[in-house]
């Protein structure tokens, strides 16, 4: 039985975008969805920021926003895009010159927020810097920020007002024959951030950024964006995502990635499957799983990985697994090796076996991978 078999219920169809780039990053038309986050370093702290940055990446961030809130963060951009080994974004609010200076300083894209930034002409002007720099640029909705003149007319923030406000800045943009932008329409209700993006995916083929702003902590945070960014992922709204977390920003890689292999839009490392543990776990699941998590956090080969603290459900769910352990009784259990009864494993040994295991396979996969490729070319 295939590890990963095909199955038409779980098939998920893109909505069809125009594919831009943010640096070397595609985002839209078939490329994979990819995950961002936000530094929450003071940005003219260059070491600080560029350690933030780095520690993201490492945790699978493909871009990176830093936000840009006056001249000195501005100048430290340069120095930041330099040492940093994703493409970042510069955020921009109110001052439209700070977006004129991260387009020069190399930014790879600016977050602009059209409640903010400004006249039309001084839109424009930052449109000139991010043309003359390579520079790409995301319309930056929010229910928070949106224009009085449309809070006037719909008398609160709607999911109408919100895309009305993507779309009129859509315009400015297109009509300075600019293309390379992607839209975001986020709003801290789930209900109405859902509409609107439901909305604005049916008014524009631009890449779709997503995000439930301002969600909470890291349980309520991650909650609340896995139900909004799940349901619309589902629907096959979205072409990059940001989680965003009262919390470590690599917390928010991490959720971020989460979200995408539950709907199995993206694999990136272990996926741990465990049980939540009962009176016939015949290990401690709880403990041992929060372990593997951590001694495991360093693989990056798609792979997965059943913890199941007894034969009612271990069998069955290691059938799916690349390795898995399932927990019998005095003492010891059973591995399961690509589905199949392997060896019986002392649980006292369990957890560096385990990891073990999971390594072998990943330099496998690794290496299997690298062959194949090598194939290709050759072909």
């Amino acid at each position: 039985m295939s590890l990963n078999p095909v199955r038409p219920w779980r098939n998920i169809y893109r909505r069809e975008s125009r594919q831009i780039h943010v640096g070397s990053v595609p985002v839209g038309g078939d490329a994979p969805i990819s995950v961002q986050t936000m530094t929450n370093t003071l940005t003219h702290d260059v070491r600080a920021t560029v350690k933030q940055i780095q520690a993201c990446a490492d945790a699978g961030a493909d871009i990176v926003r830093v936000s840009c809130p006056d001249e000195a963060s501005t100048k430290a951009m340069r120095q930041i895009v330099r040492e940093s080994p994703v493409p970042l974004v510069a955020d921009i609010h109110f001052h439209y010159k700070r977006g004129i200076e991260a387009a020069e300083a190399g930014a790879a894209c600016l977050r602009i927020n059209p409640g903010n930034i400004g006249s039309d002409e001084r839109v424009r002007e930052v449109i000139r810097a991010a043309r003359d720099n390579g520079c790409s640029i995301r319309i930056g909705v929010n229910a928070g920020s949106l224009e009085k003149d449309l809070l006037d007319k719909y008398g609160e923030p709607c999911p109408e007002a919100m895309v009305e406000s993507g779309l009129r800045h859509i315009r400015i943009l297109e009509d300075n024959d600019f293309h390379a932008f992607k839209i975001s329409v986020k709003a801290s209700d789930v209900f109405l951030a859902a509409a609107a993006y439901q909305s604005l995916a049916d008014a524009t083929d631009a890449p779709i950024h997503l995000g439930i702003t301002e969600a909470g902590g890291l349980t309520s945070g991650t909650i609340k964006s896995s139900i909004g960014l799940g349901n619309l992922l589902w629907m096959g709204i979205g072409d990059t995502i940001r989680v965003s977390l009262s919390a470590d920003p690599v917390e928010e890689v991490k959720v971020g990635y989460e979200i995408l292999k539950a709907l199995g839009l993206r694999h990136r490392g272990v996926n741990i499957i465990s049980c939540p543990s009962c009176a016939r776990q015949g290990f401690n699941v709880i403990e041992t799983v929060s372990i593997l998590e951590k001694r495991l956090e360093h693989i990056k080969t798609p792979m997965s990985l059943s913890i199941i603290g007894c034969v009612v459900n271990g069998p069955g769910e290691a059938l799916m697994t690349d390795v898995g352990f399932t927990g019998g009784g005095a003492g010891h259990g059973m591995v399961y090796l690509a589905g199949k009864q392997d060896h019986r494993l002392d649980n006292d040994k369990m957890i560096d076996h385990i990891v073990d295991l999971v390594e072998k396979k990943a330099s496998e996969i690794e290496q299997s991978s690298t062959a194949d490729v090598a194939l290709e070319t050759v072909n």
